[in-house]
């Protein structure tokens, strides 16, 4: 199927005003259009239904990363380039990194914007794991105002979100916290068909805060194995004031199996994407208790 450009409409406002106006108008006529890197597919391939965009790559209020001693934001437009070169958030949120250096080829991470992968609203989305684990918090804006909600109860179906009627995403927001004592845990794995350029068959995020051998904090997130990427709640529950032993690894194992429910398609099996998930969280467990 072929696409014909002529089709279609990109406005590009002079101010983010503008654009949320045209982002507000009824029936929901006009989309935003960030990076682009997710729209370009579907418009090569003739499958782009929505005709009617608006431009948000010149409004410099979505963009940059700003660092309080509460929180460090970054503005919806930010790209994965920028936030692989952050040293804070190297330091800080290492799994954020490592997600930004998995989307696609360089010159997509160059493009593309950690709205625009959150937006999406794909399961399989690199970013959205390691935002879990760090308890993100996105800002959705529109000509009505703005509100902050948990991006843990963002996505509420397959390719659905709490976006309302002319929001959009503006800020992703990440609480900065220090522990005084003991050892914290960052972990991310990508499995897909090959190193680079591939779409997530399954991927973990982990973070886990441990004393003296005691799993004091945990969170785990998933992608690829359910209609949205989820947390592994039941299995954090299961292992949060726990001290690792190999009963523990595989009661957990069996938690998080019941917890995920992954589809067969052109890319896995399901069989395939639970075992993985599971042995994925065998080797972040590993990382956990390598003090032990």
């Amino acid at each position: 199927m072929k696409t014909n450009a002529a089709e279609f409409d990109l406005r590009t406002p002079a101010t983010l005003g503008e654009a949320l106006a045209l982002l507000g108008e009824p029936q929901g006529k006009w989309r935003p259009f960030a990076g682009g890197t997710d729209l370009m597919v579907l418009l090569e391939s003739g499958n782009l239904m929505h005709k009617n965009f608006v431009n948000l790559r010149g409004f410099k209020e979505l963009r940059g990363i700003e660092v309080s001693p509460q929180f460090v934001v970054l503005g919806a437009l930010t790209t994965f380039s920028a936030i692989q070169e952050n040293e804070l958030i190297k330091k800080e949120f290492p799994c954020l990194v490592q997600a930004a250096a998995q989307v696609g080829a360089i010159a997509i991470q160059n493009r593309g914007t950690i709205g625009g992968n959150i937006g999406n609203a794909s399961p399989a989305a690199d970013s959205p794991p390691a935002l879990l684990i760090y308890d993100a918090e996105i800002e959705l804006m529109s000509t009505s105002g703005a509100r902050w909600v948990s991006y843990d109860s963002f996505h509420t179906g397959y390719k659905k979100t709490l976006l309302g009627a002319g929001e959009l995403i503006s800020k992703i927001r990440l609480p900065r916290t220090t522990r005084a004592s003991g050892r914290t845990v960052h972990y991310f794995r990508k499995v897909g068909a090959r190193k680079a350029q591939a779409i997530s068959k399954v991927s973990v995020a982990g973070w886990a805060h441990v004393e003296k051998g005691v799993i004091k904090e945990v969170r785990l997130a998933l992608g690829s194995v359910a209609p949205t990427v989820v947390r592994g709640k039941n299995t954090e529950n299961l292992l949060k004031g726990k001290v690792l032993s190999p009963a523990l690894y595989e009661e957990a194992r069996s938690i998080l199996g019941g917890e995920i429910s992954p589809i067969s398609d052109i890319r896995s099996t399901d069989v395939y994407r639970k075992r993985i998930a599971q042995n994925l969280l065998s080797e972040f467990l590993e990382h956990v208790g390598l003090d032990q």
